[in-house]
């Protein structure tokens, strides 16, 4: 199982990417799944509903089934998971990409808008192997990508993927 991530500030684009991305890999005969951190709290339950109240009293994990899909809820009671416990707990894929956990070493694309006036986040971190940006990016050490290239991403990304062992989901 390959992982690879986005990462950038809030409101850089790093979804916007991901869900263009994933139906490209698709096509390309891959399978694919996603992780998606979150520095707020979210629930996928409706306070009062079935699996809302077996949470509410207490069950560590909540698995809620239909014909459709199911969902296994994991009540975080200590530090948070990091990214590779997580990915243990996933069904094997081709492919995972990754959005957010900046901190974990698995290879990142950055995302960077210069119009938003963050400072970049690449530099000195060896784990971001390319910058997708809006922008011309004079003296960027890294590839830079067309962020609103797509195509052109995936293209990279399988290139990077096919180039690179370190990437296996034991990272």
């Amino acid at each position: 199982m390959k992982v690879f991530g986005l990462t950038g500030w809030s409101g850089s684009g790093k979804t916007t990417l991901l869900v263009e991305l994933v139906p490209r890999f698709i096509a390309r005969g891959l399978s694919v799944s996603t992780v998606k951190h979150t520095h707020h709290g979210f629930d996928l339950d409706q306070p009062g509903k079935d699996s809302w109240r077996h949470r509410q009293a207490g069950a560590v994990e909540v698995l809620i089934s239909s014909g459709e899909r199911w969902a296994l809820m994991h009540e975080v009671h200590g530090d948070e998971p990091d990214l590779t416990d997580l990915l243990a707990r996933m069904a094997p894929v081709d492919l995972v990409l990754v959005e957010g956990f900046k901190a974990h070493p698995h290879a990142k694309i950055a995302i960077h808008r210069p119009a938003l006036g963050r400072m970049p986040i690449w530099p000195g971190r060896e784990d971001i192997v390319a910058v997708a940006t809006d922008a011309d990016l004079p003296g960027c050490d890294r590839p830079v990508l067309p962020l609103n290239d797509p195509a052109a991403i995936a293209d990279w990304v399988l290139v990077f993927l096919h180039r690179s062992e370190a990437l296996d989901c034991a990272t």
